[in-house]
C-alpha cells in the first residue's frame, strides 16, 4: 500500500524532542548569512552553536570536503590510516600544548567527554570525577551526569552515572563579589569537597570549561584555573579542560587555556574543529594515553576521513586569514557596543566573555534574572532576521556567537538590530 504524503510538512515528522529557535528552512549559507528558498537573508550570530567558526561554507573547507569525498569517504581507524587524518594530526600538533602529544578522535563533544573520563579512570585507577556548577558536558549518560547548567538536561533520566561531585564555579556576577573574593571562595570550597565528599585518593579528574557555555557564558578567571592546576598537581588528580565550545579561535586564541597559561592533562575539543562536520578529539600525553588499555574504547566513525579533511582546512583558514586577531578585534567592538547600550538600558546587567564568545545577562542587579525579557529580545531580533541564542541556568543570558569571519559592518548591523529590538519592546 502506498500513501500520498505530497501535502505533508516533513517538519511534522521530526521528533518533537528537538526544540526550534525558528521555522526557517535554509537553502544555502555563506559567511555570516543564511538564506531561505525565497532568498531572504538572515544574520546568523549562532554559528550552529559555536560550530561554523570559519563561517558557513568557507570555500577552502568546501573544496577540501569535495576533494576528499572523491578519494575516500571512510577509512575505519582500527583498520587503516587515512591520509587526511594524519594531516590533521600534523596541523593540530603545533596548536595544542606540546606536552599533549597523543590524539584520539570521536564524532561529538559528548563522546569526547565520555572518552576523557574513561581515560582518566584507567590512568589513575580512581573512580570519581569533580565538575563545576553551571557545567554542560553533553547529553549521553556519563556526560549528562556531569552537566549541571539546567535541570532540563537531566530531568526524567535519573538515576545517572555515579561518582560525580559538583564544586562551585567562580561566577562573580551571580555571587555579587569581586573576582578575587570569588576565586578564593571557590578554591576553598573545592578543598572542602576533597575533605568531605570525595577524597583525593579516589578522585580521578576535575573537568572544567574555561568559559561556561550553556551555564551562561561565564569566563573562569585565570587565577581560578591556575589554582585548579596546582590543586590537581598536589593530589595527583588529572585536570581535564572541556574546550568544546571555547576551542578553535572562539575566545581569540586557538584554545582558552592559553589565556590562563596552563596545560591540562587532557584537552577536549569538538564544535569548531571541522566547520560543521561531526568531529571531536582528545589530546593528552603519550605517557597518559599509554595507560588506556587497547580495545577498551573506540568508535566506528571517529576520525572520519572527510571530517578530518574539513578540520585540516579549518585550521589552515583560521591561521591563514587572521581569524584569531579578528575575533579579538570584533569581540572588543561587540562588547564596547553592548556596554554603551548598558548605560541606557540597565537591565543589561552584565556584558562578558573573551573574543567572540560574549554573553549579556538580562536582569536588574538585585532583582534577579529576567528570562521573559531575554526571550522577547531574542524573538524581536529574529523578527528582524538576526539569529541569537540564550543560555544560563535561568535562560536569561543572550549569547553572541558570530562566525570568526564576521566584519566590522556586520557587528554594527547586529548591534543596531539588538538596540532596535529593545526599543520596539519598550515602545509597546
Amino acid at each position: 500500500m502506498t500513501h500520498d504524503n505530497s501535502l505533508a510538512d516533513p517538519r511534522q515528522h521530526l521528533s518533537p524532542v528537538w526544540t526550534h529557535l525558528s521555522d526557517i528552512i535554509v537553502e544555502r549559507a555563506e559567511g555570516c548569512y543564511l538564506y531561505d528558498a525565497a532568498g531572504k537573508q538572515y544574520l546568523d550570530f549562532t554559528s550552529g552553536i559555536g560550530v561554523t567558526n570559519t563561517g558557513h561554507c568557507h570555500p577552502r573547507v568546501v573544496q577540501a570536503v569535495q576533494e576528499q569525498a572523491g578519494r575516500l569517504l571512510h577509512g575505519q581507524a582500527n583498520i587503516v590510516y587515512s591520509s587526511s587524518l594524519l594531516r590533521l594530526v600534523e596541523e593540530l600538533r603545533p596548536i595544542v600544548p606540546p606536552a599533549l602529544d597523543s590524539l584520539f578522535f570521536s564524532n561529538s563533544g559528548a563522546e569526547a567527554i565520555e572518552g576523557a573520563v574513561k581515560l582518566a579512570r584507567h590512568a589513575t585507577g580512581r573512580p570519581n570525577i569533580i565538575v563545576f556548577q553551571g557545567s554542560f558536558h553533553g547529553r549521553t549518560n556519563q556526560a549528562m551526569a556531569m552537566t549541571t547548567s539546567k535541570t532540563l538536561y537531566r530531568v526524567g533520566y535519573q538515576p545517572l552515572a555515579a561518582g560525580v561531585f559538583v564544586a562551585p564555579f567562580p561566577y562573580s556576577y551571580r555571587y555579587g563579589w569581586d573576582e578575587q573574593t570569588t576565586v578564593e571562595f571557590c578554591l576553598n570550597e573545592l578543598e572542602f569537597l576533597l575533605h568531605s565528599q570525595t577524597a583525593p585518593g579516589e578522585t580521578a579528574a576535575m573537568v572544567v570549561e574555561p568559559v561556561l557555555g550553556e551555564g551562561g557564558y561565564v569566563p573562569a578567571p585565570a587565577a581560578f584555573l591556575q589554582g585548579l592546576r596546582q590543586l590537581c598537581d598536589r593530589h595527583g588528580i588529572l585536570l581535564i579542560l572541556d574546550e568544546i565550545q571555547t576551542g578553535f579561535g572562539r575566545t581569540g586564541r586557538f584554545f582558552a587555556l592559553e589565556q590562563a597559561g596552563i596545560t591540562p592533562d587532557i584537552l577536549v575539543m569538538a564544535k569548531g574543529l571541522a566547520s560543521g562536520l561531526p568531529l571531536s578529539g582528545l589530546a593528552a600525553s603519550r605517557a597518559l594515553m599509554s595507560k588506556w588499555q587497547p580495545g577498551t574504547h573506540g568508535g566506528t566513525y571517529g576520525g572520519n576521513a572527510v571530517a578530518a579533511a574539513a578540520a585540516v582546512a579549518t585550521i589552515q583558514v583560521i591561521r591563514g586569514e587572521g581569524l584569531l586577531d579578528n575575533a579579538v578585534a570584533r569581540g572588543q567592538q561587540l562588547r564596547d557596543g553592548l556596554e554603551e547600550l548598558q548605560v541606557r538600558w540597565p537591565f543589561l546587567g552584565d556584558v562578558r566573555g573573551p573574543g567572540l564568545m560574549v554573553g549579556v545577562e538580562i536582569g536588574v542587579p538585585g532583582r534577579g534574572p529576567d528570562k521573559d525579557l531575554a526571550g522577547r529580545i531574542q524573538a524581536q531580533c529574529l523578527a528582524a532576521n538576526m539569529l541569537l541564542l540564550t543560555c544560563g541556568t535561568y535562560g536569561n543570558v543572550i549569547r553572541w556567537i558570530p562566525p570568526l569571519v564576521v566584519t566590522e559592518q556586520q557587528i554594527n548591523d547586529g548591534l543596531t538590530i539588538f538596540e532596535e529590538a529593545i526599543e520596539e519592546i519598550f515602545e509597546d
